[in-house]
């Protein structure tokens, strides 16, 4: 049994090098990783620097550094911002000191993740950095008081991060918080075919939808993401077949719950990943992103065969929360305690060797000893006895009381 603090600590530590990974495919070729040179805003000098405004900017000589906190679909969304910035003839750089601007794609999930964020808006106030504010934080809460007068690109308005980049370094302050809509309809987010800057050359991190269709009590993320809103499925498989060729080896879906994945146009999630199978060239991969339960339940069988298929990992995130069903209605969860335990002992037996993770969120607010104690029978029973190689994965709720 091995305990992670974090869903992306359990992919990173499956991620290991390219050059390791890849070491005996052919036609593959591993670009070396590039190095961040971290300062410790203790060491920035006590009082800020002035910024440099800009009255002409020449993008060919502007240098941005993009740091980013969250899940697989942050990542990709700063991939895609990074690829834009490029394409205009900006710099990407690791390095914070020499650059003129920093872009921050943050996450809203957890409190130190939040703040981190915060501390680094202040370093870079105290550097004289431009700062342009992505991600679920400045989306969820833009009026937050540490926000005001900081530029902000939107979850849905990535695709327009250069026009943001080039009027803060002008001194101004841009906001573009607003739904993307094409006639009048909402959609996922940006074109899957705009340039990206891959962190791993060898994985593509695809957005399958954005959005969800709960509305759990602990979480701020749907004030950011909305309602779900699904790409079409040729357009997914377009962009995984193009990435193919670009010599990526793996392609990862994400979005807030991919299990809901084209319930709003009239698809569903096994019908894509049979059509992204029939694209994905041998010896290359698909992982699955998170799925809450009820989405997975209707199609267990499906399920089943596509995470056997020897292109796809046995692997799958399905957070449980909670032990108690009573716990479980007060965080609006829409499922209990069995439809969990009837998940994870159909994929058991169907699926041979797989890797299932979980969340368990300890001391929400309702929570009594009866129900942590449920929980923890949950684990001890279900998760550690029968389910071997199982990685939990914990949430600690912090109630503002």
């Amino acid at each position: 049994m091995e305990f992670i603090e974090d869903i992306e600590d359990l992919i990173q530590s499956q991620d290991i090098t390219p050059n390791e990974r890849y070491v005996n495919r052919k036609n593959v070729t591993v670009r070396a990783r590039r190095i961040t040179k971290a300062i410790d805003a203790k060491s920035c000098i006590s009082t800020a620097h002035e910024k440099s405004i800009l009255e002409n900017v020449i993008p060919e000589t502007q240098k941005v550094f993009l740091k980013t906190w969250g899940c697989a679909h942050n990542n990709s969304d700063s991939e895609y911002m990074a690829g834009q910035l490029e394409s205009y003839g900006y710099c990407i750089t690791q390095d914070k000191a020499e650059a003129d601007l920093w872009l921050l794609n943050s996450c809203t999930v957890k409190n130190p993740s939040e703040d981190t964020f915060r501390n680094d808006i202040q370093t870079a106030a105290h550097l004289g950095k431009h700062v342009v504010l992505a991600g679920c934080v400045p989306q969820a809460a833009p009026k937050s008081e540490y926000l005001q007068e900081l530029s902000i690109v939107g979850v849905h308005q990535i695709d327009r991060v250069a026009e943001v980049v080039e009027e803060t370094l002008k001194g101004h302050s841009v906001r573009l918080l607003q739904t993307k809509k094409i006639n009048g309809k909402k959609v996922a987010g940006p074109n899957l075919s705009l340039p990206k800057v891959r962190k791993n050359p060898l994985i593509e991190i695809i957005p399958i939808n954005s959005g969800c269709l709960n509305a759990c009590t602990y979480c701020k993320t749907k004030f950011a993401r909305a309602d779900l809103v699904s790409y079409l499925p040729e357009e997914i498989v377009r962009r995984a077949a193009h990435v193919f060729t670009e010599g990526v080896c793996e392609i990862w879906l994400t979005s807030e719950d991919t299990g809901t994945y084209g319930r709003d146009i009239g698809f569903s999630l096994p019908e894509l990943l049979w059509k992204l199978i029939e694209v994905i060239p041998e010896g290359c991969m698909l992982r699955l992103g998170m799925t809450n339960p009820p989405y997975i339940l209707e199609h267990l069988d499906e399920m089943a065969k596509i995470l056997t298929h020897p292109k796809v990992y046995s692997f799958l995130h399905v957070p449980v929360q909670s032990g108690s069903d009573s716990v479980l209605a007060d965080m609006k969860r829409e499922y209990c305690r069995e439809d969990f335990e009837r998940i994870v002992d159909f994929l058991r037996s169907s699926v041979p060797g797989i890797t299932i993770a979980t969340d368990i969120i300890c001391g929400f607010p309702t929570e009594t000893e009866t129900d942590f104690e449920d929980t923890m029978a949950l684990y001890l029973e279900r998760l550690l006895q029968k389910c071997t190689g199982y990685r939990l994965i914990w949430s600690r709720f912090a109630p503002n009381v």
